[in-house]
């Protein structure tokens, strides 16, 4: 039998954290050896995922956990706030981070690029994990060579406190790397309400929709002469997120250096 992957998860006890508990616990080739959370110190990490007991407590102390339990690679799903530190810890024990949340500036992921080369480890920082969704933003570059014209939009629920999404960010840019800027519109269209044409990026519109009940979509839309291309992903739950962060967690430890983006994963 092929050796486990040791794998510690921060943020364990968020919504996506248990999430990714429940994946690792669930899937022989890989063994749970941290749980790390602000919350539930001592609880069993299966108990709380409403599996049996495994054996692995929560933590407060990444550190110290990443110390005791030995992982190959640490799953974040924390906050930005968080996130960056606990990437830093995890590069200066050689754990190969796979990282879910976004806000990460481009010198942070020069930064941890350079340490994750110096330290001949891979990691990964994903805006999105959803398989579906990586086809979408691949898609939606290739259109952009044959439908300059488009505009973004992106729903989610109302507590989420970015806009845009990390996803709809990393499909602007796989679509400016095929398409020259192009100003769209009326070139003396006037907004008689500020932000009603959403946010510009590369000469199109990005337009973030806040709403109770939404949990993730997205939506590029193309126009040409007498006709009209969309290219849409639906997300409902969580749980479709984690084919995408098992495979992360597997290819992460073949490659050295830090990877912004899941897409390259996804041949």
């Amino acid at each position: 039998m092929t050796e486990q992957i040791r794998v510690a998860v921060a943020g364990a006890g968020g919504r996506m954290g248990k999430e990714v508990v429940k994946m690792v616990l669930e899937d022989p080739k890989l063994r749970l050896v941290a749980a790390v959370n602000l919350s539930d110190e001592g609880l069993d990490a299966g108990t709380l995922v409403g599996l049996p007991a495994c054996g692995v407590t929560l933590s407060k102390d990444l550190e110290l956990a990443l110390v005791e339990g030995k992982p190959q690679v640490l799953v974040d799903f924390t906050t930005p706030q968080s996130a960056y530190s606990n990437t830093l810890t995890a590069i200066k024990h050689g754990v190969r981070p796979v990282i879910g949340t976004t806000g990460f500036t481009p010198e942070q992921i020069e930064d941890l690029d350079k340490q994750c080369q110096e330290r001949g480890i891979g990691g990964l920082i994903a805006p999105n994990f959803s398989i579906g969704a990586i086809l979408m933003m691949k898609f939606a570059a290739q259109a952009a060579k044959y439908f300059p014209h488009l505009e973004i939009i992106e729903y989610h629920g109302d507590q989420k406190l970015d806009a845009p999404s990390g996803t709809a960010v990393k499909t602007a840019e796989l679509i400016a790397m095929n398409r020259e800027e192009l100003r769209q519109g009326n070139p003396n269209e006037e907004e008689t309400i500020e932000g009603s044409r959403g946010g510009y990026y590369n000469g199109f519109r990005i337009h973030s929709v806040r709403l109770p009940g939404v949990f993730a979509q997205q939506e590029v839309i193309f126009g040409g002469f007498g006709q009209t291309l969309k290219i849409r992903h639906d997300s409902y739950e969580r749980a479709g997120y984690m084919p995408g962060v098992n495979l992360a967690i597997s290819k992460v430890l073949e490659y050295e250096g830090l990877i912004y983006g899941f897409e390259h994963f996804v041949d």
